[in-house]
């Protein structure tokens, strides 16, 4: 299996953080989505990776390359996108082409301002007249526009209204349909990355709980509600953590088949990757 992204034994330390012994695989072709609470170290790891901010780790490689002595080749076949426009605001959207055209090798301007059009954006309009909408589109735009190999979205569709966020969600799930390009995407919208994405990497306080396929966490985990009696039947190994509520037990399950088995008659809800999360956070944990 080749990998678009390989992390192994990354650390970063701050005054009061750590992002600690990072390791995780994104094979290429995939979206890998990656949640965790806020401060858990979700852009840290995507700035690290990107070479951001300084680092320590025993091997980054990315698309197939070593981080170190490649970057600026590298770069040129990655989209970054974060949660604001990264571009001078007194530009407009056909100085930005004409800039981006002698930066990759690969733009394509016809693609560029196909985009502009599909996405309703004024070309000869100054950004600072956009709205935070308008300019993360201007994002998308140019980052489709020189067929990058990886793409890289850091709360990227937190200022997008609903219609248009799901309009990205299909261009990004068919972006990697050829299975040669690769999504990194970090979301608080747990909705959007349960619509797109075959990996979930969950960090959580600096730490990376699990790496799992979006199908094993749907196949495997569930809630239920129970009183007490269904509650201490349970076995604790199948328990991922619970919470106590007027009526009895909210219970998020990690290995609901085996548990369908012994209570056939108890109803199992799916678990989206927002329960994962919440649960896992501030869940109670069985003794």
């Amino acid at each position: 299996m080749d990998f678009a992204l390989e992390v192994r034994g990354l650390h970063k330390t701050y005054k009061e953080f750590e992002l600690k012994d990072i390791s995780l695989q994104l094979p290429k072709g995939c979206v890998l989505g990656l949640i965790g609470e806020n401060g858990a170290g979700k852009s840290t790891l995507i700035n690290a990776v990107l070479g951001l901010v300084d680092s320590e780790y025993e091997s980054l490689k990315v698309l197939g390359q070593e981080f170190a002595g490649n970057e600026k080749k590298i770069k040129e076949e990655i989209a970054v996108i974060f949660d604001k426009t990264c571009y001078d605001l007194a530009m407009t959207p056909l100085f930005i082409g004409k800039i981006l055209s002698n930066v990759y090798s690969n733009w394509d301007m016809e693609k560029y301002h196909n985009y502009l059009e599909r996405f309703e954006l004024p070309k000869k309009k100054k950004l600072k007249e956009f709205s935070k909408g308008m300019k993360m589109k201007l994002e998308f735009a140019a980052a489709l526009s020189h067929d990058p190999k990886l793409i890289i979205l850091d709360e990227a569709t937190s200022g997008l209204d609903p219609v248009f966020r799901d309009e990205i969600l299909d261009i990004l799930r068919e972006y990697t349909e050829d299975e040669e390009h690769t999504i990194l995407i970090s979301s608080h919208i747990t909705s959007d990355l349960d619509k797109i994405s075959d990996y979930i990497a969950f960090l959580h306080e600096g730490r990376l709980l699990f790496v799992k396929t979006y199908d094993e966490i749907q196949e495997n985990y569930g809630v239920l509600n129970c009183g007490q009696r269904i509650f201490d039947a349970l076995d604790r190994e199948d328990i991922e953590a619970y919470r106590k509520e007027a009526y009895g037990y909210r219970v998020l399950v990690k290995n609901k088949q085996e548990i369908r088995k012994v209570f056939s008659d108890l109803e199992i809800e799916a678990a989206t990757i927002e329960d994962v999360m919440l649960y896992c956070v501030k869940g109670e944990k069985v003794a």
